[in-house]
């Protein structure tokens, strides 16, 4: 296998990729792909590529629509760096709590002798009164590998937790705590927390998620943390609510115009997974996807296909064949298997929306033939002979 990076890969990821795949950011005609941000919308990928990993939650950066179209598997690495950010996460409350930044930048711009400084200090400190978490109310938006780890930490300082989370996965529920409380609408979230933190991707959905409605329930001097994506916030509502007494203070991970230099806002340049911790985890999950993938056909956290994993059967061939969801495909297939005289020693068939996935084990080998023949059934998208 060949697998092109757009990306400096950490080589503890590469190195979990078998030693006879050949690796590079110059290979031609690449069956993986491992990126981290470079932007693959502006990439023409070659008709070999089978799957995409990114070594990251986020895939704003991968077209995933249109690979989809083609069969190709997009994964991402969910959970990888979901302690870096929660760290961060927890840094940016206490920055707000503490009014920290403002704090450092009068402390910066004190001069004099010992004394006159610390006469300074003494009149100035009074400016920066904050508030200590304990009592105070998190409303977590997002419940996701990132967001549980928040709501438990937040727990662990003493804080109560409002979780909102429709869409929640058992796995997530299992590792949340107790007694985060849970919230049934965003408005509830809004109306009933003193600090909102937000853990959703960016989909239209969750677009402008944060207006100014929902901003207008907030209590009088709440605080707005961001470590998601950018657009999930409307910027002029932000600022019109601080302007207001709304909030007290927006802190994110992405700085922009509208932003920078403005009183009570705290923008960092997007250090949520910058941690070597963090890229190592993702480059190892990542990889070990893809891998999966292409020497098993194994699905696992992609993006676009559903999760699929199946038992190899001694002494057969195995089919992985990517396909629209639609009546009677699986019929099909074996049908064309059947009059080929293979038999089906196993068969694994999963639908996530539009798309279905299929892995089938047969006895002996099917030929170029039959392979193509599946290939030409309407509907089937990527079909290939592990």
């Amino acid at each position: 296998m060949r697998i092109r990076t757009y990306n400096a890969i950490s080589p503890l990821g590469l190195d979990r990729l078998p030693a006879s795949y050949e690796v590079g950011s110059d290979i031609e005609d690449p069956e993986g792909v491992l990126v981290r941000s470079a932007d693959l919308h502006k990439v023409t990928l070659p008709d070999s590529v089978l799957a995409v990993a990114r070594a990251g939650a986020g895939t704003n950066n991968i077209p995933v629509t249109e690979l989809s179209k083609r069969g190709i598997v997009v994964f991402n690495t969910p959970g990888a760096n979901a302690n870096a950010v929660k760290e961060l996460v927890i840094a940016g409350m206490l920055i707000a709590a503490r009014n920290l930044v403002p704090a450092a930048a009068f402390a910066a711009g004190l001069s004099g002798t010992d004394a006159e400084i610390n006469e300074a200090t003494e009149k100035g400190k009074k400016a920066f009164v904050g508030f200590e978490l304990p009592g105070r109310t998190l409303g977590v938006i997002g419940l996701g590998a990132i967001g549980v780890q928040v709501a438990n930490a937040a727990r662990s300082l003493g804080m109560r937790v409002l979780g909102f989370d429709p869409q929640i996965s058992i796995g997530n529920a299992w590792q949340l705590a107790s007694d985060v409380e849970r919230a049934a609408t965003l408005e509830d979230v809004f109306a009933g927390a003193d600090m909102v933190t937000l853990h959703v991707p960016l989909v239209d959905a969750t677009k402008g998620l944060v207006n100014s409605e929902r901003l207008s329930l907030l209590k009088p001097g709440s605080v707005l943390l961001n470590f998601s994506r950018a657009g999930i916030v409307d910027e002029s509502a932000v600022l019109a609510a601080i302007d207001g007494g709304t909030l007290a203070s927006y802190v994110c991970d992405f700085p922009s115009a509208s932003l920078l230099g403005k009183d009570k806002v705290v923008a960092l340049p997007h250090l949520g997974a910058s941690t070597g911790e963090a890229e190592d985890n993702c480059a190892v999950m990542a990889a070990e996807q893809l891998a999966a993938y292409l020497d098993d056909g194994e699905i696992h956290n992609s993006v676009n296909f559903p999760e699929a994993s199946l038992r190899r059967s001694p002494d057969t061939s195995r089919l992985a064949i990517a396909n629209s969801n639609v009546p009677n495909m699986v019929g099909q297939i074996s049908t064309l298997l059947a009059d080929a005289g293979l038999n089906i020693a196993d068969l694994l068939n999963k639908s996530r929306g539009e798309l279905a996935y299929t892995l089938i084990d047969v006895d002996g080998e099917p030929s170029d033939a039959v392979m193509a023949r599946i290939r030409a059934v309407h509907g089937v998208l990527a079909a290939r002979l592990l």
